[in-house]
């Protein structure tokens, strides 16, 4: 998986993909998401830095089959907020306090 961490006015944004998300473009009904270098490159890591990062964030954006699964079994979505867009899932984290 691939991780992007940087400080916004708003907190910790987090965006996290699959591999092989990176640079494609999915389409659904209404929906296109194109998973960007700019927003979601970063560094390729293992699952426990996704969830501590995903731990950490106020503002998380997650693509991918795979880094959606792990968001929601380690406790961060719910599935029934999964986006499904094209051949991949999208969902976001947004804490509030």
């Amino acid at each position: 998986m691939i991780i992007n961490e940087r400080q916004t006015q708003e907190g910790l944004l987090v965006a996290v993909c699959d591999n092989d998300a990176l640079g494609e473009t999915f389409e659904g009904d209404d929906l296109s998401l194109t998973v960007t270098e700019e927003f979601y490159g970063g560094d390729e890591v293992d699952e426990d830095a996704v969830i501590d990062s995903l731990a950490r964030a106020d503002v998380a954006n997650i693509v991918g089959t795979r880094s959606v699964e792990l968001a929601i079994e380690a406790g961060f979505i719910d599935e029934g907020n999964v986006l499904e867009v094209g051949e991949t899932h999208h969902a976001q984290l947004l804490r509030m306090y």
